[in-house]
């Protein structure tokens, strides 16, 4: 920078300084405009102080900026978290200008209009920092939460000793596959599981792709000694599997998750009768 470009770069910092309670002031009140209320104005009044101190920090530093893009990068995970939009967080950056030219419009110095100009595109670069993390951040929150929604919509819940039930709903896609596998293998070690019933009733559609992901769930888990049923086959889904020519070769399949687990209690050894009035009743065979 030329000697005249620093004098015009120190009468910029001069002002911020010299004016820091009126610039601030300004600078929340813009920033809270543009927040429409939805942020805490003690939260932002400590967020937009402790950025404005290390912004003074890093001019003064000789453009050291990584304490004020540390906070920048904070503020930014915070907004996301918090449910603003990028707009928004970039926003709250932007307006320190206008909070600023304020001060350099009253003052008399010519130099300070010249500064203007540097520090604008200063302010640009680290607004355009803030957009930068804010989408990373919510990228994250996205991927973490569709992680979380995917675990609670795979529970393996125990039907009878010895029997564990997968009730699939919505598509069965590759990531949901893993999860699922992952997570039947587990129960069936953790409760010494022998059948597995995994009921398509929920899922919409059958194609190959879906078929392939049941035969491979069903192979793990045979792998670890246990037996699987395919419940759920609704004649619509039953149509799909013969039309397309699926062969689910030795593998157990039900219309019912009522008909998969009288099935699987019948091969743990257990009796299943229909007494009067339709009720079941179930024995346990007798060696």
């Amino acid at each position: 920078m030329t000697v005249h470009g620093d004098a015009d770069r120190l009468r910029i910092e001069m002002l911020l300084r010299e004016q820091e309670e009126r610039i601030l002031k300004r600078w929340l009140d813009i920033a809270g405009a543009t927040a429409g209320g939805r942020a805490e104005h003690g939260v932002l009044t400590g967020r937009l102080r402790e950025i404005y101190q290390a912004l003074l920090r890093s001019l003064s530093e000789g453009g050291d900026s990584s304490d004020l893009r540390g906070l920048l990068a904070e503020l930014s995970r915070a907004q996301a978290r918090e449910g603003f939009t990028p707009s928004d967080t970039a926003v709250l950056m932007l307006s320190l200008k206008e909070a600023l030219y304020e001060a350099v419009e009253a003052d008399e110095d010519s130099s300070a209009l010249r500064g203007y100009v540097w520090f604008s595109k200063y302010v640009d670069d680290l607004a355009l920092y803030t957009f930068e993390t804010y989408v990373t951040a919510r990228e994250k929150i996205i991927t973490d939460q569709s992680e979380q929604l995917l675990e609670l919509s795979t529970p393996v819940v125990k039907l009878w000793e010895g029997i564990l039930a997968v009730p699939l709903v919505g598509t069965l896609d590759s990531a949901r596959t893993q999860v699922v596998m992952e997570k039947l293998l587990q129960a069936l070690v953790e409760t010494g599981s022998e059948h597995a019933v995994i009921d398509i009733t929920g899922v919409p559609a059958v194609d190959t792709q879906v078929a392939q992901h049941l035969l491979k769930t069903v192979a793990a888990a045979r792998l670890m000694g246990a037996e699987c049923v395919v419940s759920g086959i609704r004649p619509q889904i039953a149509h799909t599997i013969v039309t397309l020519g699926i062969e689910f070769g030795d593998i157990v399949t039900k219309s019912s998750l009522s008909d998969a687990l009288a099935h699987a209690l019948r091969q743990s050894g257990v009796q299943v009768t229909r007494g009067a009035g339709k009720r079941v009743v179930v024995a346990t065979e007798r060696a």
